[in-house]
């Protein structure tokens, strides 16, 4: 059996360690989001496609991409789709889906102004030290009239159910991610950053600060997960 690298992050989200991270969970990667998720990662890439609303000749930017599996679901309707993440090792192993992809950085991206339609980022935006300048990056490279949605873990508002996905992700998770896993401690990352994440209401408040207009969400599975979406002004 082969040995799995060992590396995570710290919850102040240097850079460095997260794509290093990473790097060291892309070649089980959508195996593993499966397996933990008992395949809801499906559905909730289909409903974050839905919400995105990609129409044919648009260009569509899904940062935090990894391997390409969400930038595959958002092109099936025809729209040209950008895969970018600053994870080296997530961009190898999906480049047999023979999609454009392109290494940058959240923080700094590297589009001009106003070039897309729509600007989607899934499970990645917690994983970036200053969200807050990112969630004003991708308006800057958003179209006016464009639009950003955000899928990420969230709190589950249901409260029984609250307490006992709790304790699923702080304890089953991790035990589960070290036998499907090529990193199984980056898991126990997971685990932490999705406990350190501000709930709904929060999050859409901070997405509205940094300038998208008619911030809204909408819960999934119960709360585990969230779609914020907003547009930028003008036309």
């Amino acid at each position: 059996m082969a040995k799995t690298q060992s590396v995570r992050a710290s919850l102040d989200k240097q850079p460095h360690e997260v794509a290093s991270m990473f790097d060291g969970v892309a070649r089980r990667y959508d195996l593993t989001n499966t397996v933990l998720t008992a395949g809801q990662d499906r559905y909730w890439r289909w409903m974050t496609r839905k919400a995105v609303a990609p129409r044919p000749g648009e260009q569509i930017l899904d940062l935090g991409a990894g391997t390409g599996v969400s930038t595959v679901e958002l092109g099936r309707t025809g729209a040209w789709c950008v895969a970018a993440d600053f994870s080296q090792g997530m961009l190898a192993a999906g480049q047999s889906r023979g999609l454009p992809m392109v290494a940058g950085d959240a923080t700094a991206l590297p589009f001009a102004d106003n070039s897309f339609d729509a600007v989607t980022i899934s499970f990645a935006l917690r994983n970036i030290a200053d969200y807050d300048l990112a969630l004003r990056e991708m308006l800057r490279v958003t179209k006016p009239g464009g639009r950003l949605v955000i899928c990420e873990f969230s709190t589950p508002v249901i409260p029984v159910f609250k307490t006992a996905y709790r304790t699923f992700v702080m304890k089953v998770l991790p035990m589960i991610a070290r036998v499907v896993s090529s990193n199984p401690d980056a898991y126990v990352y997971l685990a932490e950053s999705i406990r350190d994440w501000p709930n709904q209401r929060r999050l859409g408040r901070r997405v509205a600060e940094a300038g998208w207009a008619g911030v809204k969400w909408r819960n999934l599975t119960g709360g585990v997960v969230a779609l914020h979406r907003g547009y930028k002004l003008g036309s």
